[in-house]
């Protein structure tokens, strides 16, 4: 079983910056395939960014460089630092967690980023 919880959404103005992070309640964080996605209200959930079991790192094309994904199996925790932010960005966060070739997916409850001035 494999509990997530976001925080560190908030409101920020238009260019600024933010860390999300995901921590993870389970024994076997190592073994797990994080991602970030987004939503916005009236919209499909869509992937933001991927960190691998092995830190190999994956982003949306909107990222442009701004966004970074990381973890630290000491804390269990994922992260996703947001620089440059735009309105576009507004969104709930949210973290999601699955074991390589394995179906089942594990989400947190999700963040609220505004971006906005």
């Amino acid at each position: 079983q494999v509990q997530l919880m976001e925080s560190g959404g908030d409101l920020v103005q238009p260019g600024g910056s933010l860390r999300l992070s995901c921590q993870a309640s389970t024994n076997m964080f190592d073994s797990l395939v994080i991602k970030w996605h987004r939503q916005v209200p009236g919209k499909e959930r869509e992937l933001v960014a991927r960190i691998s079991t092995f830190g190999v790192r994956n982003y949306a094309d909107f990222t442009k460089g701004r966004f970074t994904i990381s973890r630290d199996s000491a804390a269990n925790t994922a992260y996703l630092q947001m620089n440059d932010l735009t309105p576009e960005d507004t969104a709930v966060y949210y973290c999601s967690a699955n074991r390589n070739g394995l179906a089942r997916v594990w989400w947190g409850q999700g963040t609220q980023v505004t971006v906005s001035s």
